[in-house]
Parts: C-alpha cells; sequence; structure tokens
C-alpha cells in the first residue's frame, strides 16, 4: 500500500512512500542490531567456554552450563536465549534445555576448521570498538593505525585467517606457484611480510624445514606474539621474526616473498612492492594473498564483500592512510588495482592462481 499526500514525510521530495517497504526495511534493520549485538556474544560464548561445553556436554540448561563454566545463571540463561533466537543454538520446550548443532559446533569451536567463526565475531568487535576514532579521522581526513587498535582486532585477525591458511596455504596456495614448492623442499629463504603473529610463516616453518624464514612486521607486540609461537612450534631454529615496515624489511636474494591479506593495508604498497623487487632473487617469487573482490564495485555486493567492506570502512582504510602516502586501496581493491600496484614497482608477470571464498592469491615476478 502507499500513502497519501497527509503521509508524506520531509526529505522525500513529495514521493508517496509504500508503508510495506518502509516497514519491512525497519525490521530488518532491526534484525542488523540483533545481529550486531549477536557479535558480542559469540566472543561472549567463545572466551567463556560456552559453545565448548555445550559441544563436550550436550542439551544443558542454564543452570548447568553456569555450573560447568563457572558464570553466572543469569547470563547463562540470556545469552542462550538471544542464542535460540538467532538460531545458533536450539531449544527444547519440553526440557528447559538448550542444544548446539554438531554442524554450527564445528563453525564455533574447532579451531583449525576453515569454517571456524569466532575470530571472525572477535576481530569485527575489536574492529567496532574503536569507531570513534574513525568518525574522528573520517572528520579530519586522517587515519588511524593498525597498532592503535583494541588487542581483539590482533588476536581476532589470526584466528580468522589461520582456519584458511592451514588448510590451503600449504596443499594448494603454494603448489599453485610455478616451482616454488621444489625450492622450499631443498632448502630456499622466504621472507613472509606483514606476518603479524607468525600463523603463515610457522605454517611454512613446519612444512619446509630445509628452508628458512624470516617473519617481518612493523607492530612490536604481534612480532613478540610470533616469537613465542615460534618457540612453542618447535621451529625457532629455522625461522625469525623481526620489527620493520614493508618498504624497509631486510634481507636480500629472497627465493620467496609472501603478503598475507596485508597489502591492501599499507599506506604505500608501490612502495613496499618496489622494495620487495629489490630483495627477491633474480627468479624469485613474490605471492600475494588478497582478500577476494571483483574488480566492479557491484561485483563485491554479496555477505562476503559487505563484511570486507565494512572492515574497509573501519579498519583498512584508516590504517593506510595513518602511513606515509596513504594510497587507501581498500579491502576490496580487486585484482586490476593489485595488478597496477605491481606494474607500477617493475614486475611484468603477475596471474592470479588460487581462490577461496575469502581470499584470492596472486603470482608476481620480476
Amino acid at each position: 500500500m502507499t500513502t497519501t499526500d497527509d503521509a508524506m514525510t520531509p526529505g522525500t521530495n513529495e514521493v508517496e512512500i509504500d508503508m510495506d517497504k518502509l516497514m519491512a526495511f525497519v525490521f530488518r534493520a532491526v534484525d542488523e542490531v540483533g545481529a550486531t549485538l549477536n557479535a558480542a556474544l559469540v566472543v561472549m560464548g567463545d572466551k567463556l567456554g560456552y559453545y565448548r561445553d555445550l559441544a563436550a556436554h550436550g542439551p544443558s540448561t542454564p543452570n548447568e552450563l553456569a555450573g560447568r563454566t563457572a558464570t553466572g545463571e543469569a547470563y547463562a540463561r540470556e545469552w542462550l536465549n538471544a542464542q535460540a533466537a538467532g538460531s545458533y543454538v536450539t531449544y527444547d520446550p519440553a526440557t528447559g534445555r538448550y542444544a548446539l548443532p554438531p554442524e554450527h559446533a564445528v563453525a564455533l569451536t574447532v579451531e583449525d576448521s576453515p569454517a571456524f567463526l569466532p575470530g571472525m565475531f572477535q576481530i569485527a568487535l575489536g574492529t567496532v570498538h574503536d569507531t570513534s576514532h574513525i568518525l574522528e579521522a573520517a572528520r579530519n581526513g586522517g587515519g588511524y593505525g593498525w597498532h592503535e587498535h583494541d588487542a581483539d582486532v590482533h588476536v581476532g585477525c589470526e584466528r580468522f585467517f589461520r582456519p584458511s591458511y592451514n588448510a590451503h596455504l600449504i596443499a594448494e596456495w603454494l603448489p599453485a606457484l610455478d616451482g616454488v614448492v621444489e625450492k622450499l623442499e631443498r632448502g630456499a629463504t622466504a621472507a613472509d611480510v606483514g606476518c603479524g603473529h607468525g600463523a603463515s610463516t610457522i605454517l611454512m616453518a613446519q612444512a619446509f624445514p630445509n628452508s628458512r624464514f624470516v617473519g617481518w612486521d612493523y607492530h612490536e607486540a604481534s612480532i613478540a606474539t610470533a616469537r613465542e609461537r615460534a618457540a612453542a612450534a618447535g621451529v625457532a631454529d629455522r625461522v625469525s621474526f623481526e620489527v620493520a615496515p614493508a618498504s624497509v624489511f631486510g634481507g636480500s636474494d629472497y627465493d620467496l616473498v609472501t603478503m598475507f591479506d596485508c597489502l591492501h593495508d599499507m599506506g604505500d604498497p608501490v612502495g613496499a612492492a618496489r622494495h620487495v623487487r629489490e630483495t627477491l632473487a633474480e627468479d624469485g617469487t613474490w605471492m600475494v594473498v588478497e582478500p577476494i573482490a571483483g574488480d566492479r564495485v557491484e561485483d563485491n555486493f554479496g555477505p562476503v564483500g559487505r563484511a570486507y567492506y565494512g572492515f574497509s570502512t573501519l579498519l583498512c582504510t584508516p590504517s593506510s592512510l595513518a602511513q606515509d602516502v596513504g594510497l587507501a586501496l581498500g579491502t576490496q581493491a580487486g585484482p586490476a588495482r593489485i595488478r597496477d600496484v605491481t606494474i607500477a614497482a617493475g614486475f611484468n608477470r603477475f596471474e592470479s592462481v588460487s581462490e577461496t571464498p575469502f581470499n584470492r592469491v596472486y603470482e608476481v615476478r620480476p
């Protein structure tokens, strides 16, 4: 149905309003408010062990869940009701018990599963936590650095991307590169630039014991964590981690340089690409892993693109703008813009060699 002239609203230029469409949008927005709050609830369930407990013990009452996790019953009760309302858990009115479906348990409790979700919620919650700083940056045209964000951003980022790296890096992505696996098996040197907590670096070091790896990142706290992770994984003899930005990281004659989900965050990706070219061996390879994206804006209008555009607005673009040059490629840069960066840096071979629902892998050579 449509309104009469009496129901015209300011700012609509006297266009008749379809009340059914209006209310449909209102209720969609209410659903989104629930989804926004649910990001915090998922992180809460992850950190308090609610999901793991339900996966281990099956259908439970709020009292049972609270008792086993040493948390307040009122919190367990309201959390369970919110999760049931969002279909994350099921509820049986006859028994008053809540259950975590086995498929949901994989996505919410199995950290090495490619479907693991809490890391994505954690980085999203940490990103939203810093919105006031992004508002200020948007008003003055400035940026907000990666290092300035809430710790949930740094921890959540690794937890989000690590399952995908576990599933694809050794089995698919590296084999898709021309001759790289053979070099790593024989013994090669590699630099993992923008390594964060070192998940990708450590995976490669575990898979190729004859090779040597150096992880580089400008964020000192992340490098400290990466060093601890390498020691715990037993690969500290063949992997090291050093503090340096992408434009000046050390070393030379690398057989392989990798960048995982970080090129678009850089203020000067062309400068970083030039430095990669300078540090590569003559027959070396640069592997660039970036968020999946199409070249046209409309190519990215879906659930994954929407999430990435959100991260781009609140996290990745401010990070780039906080650095010199501030090119602000954005999280959905797309293959053409990534290729332009490599061509500007003097590379002449650029090829998309693999992809997942969340990432695309490029092989770049001088």
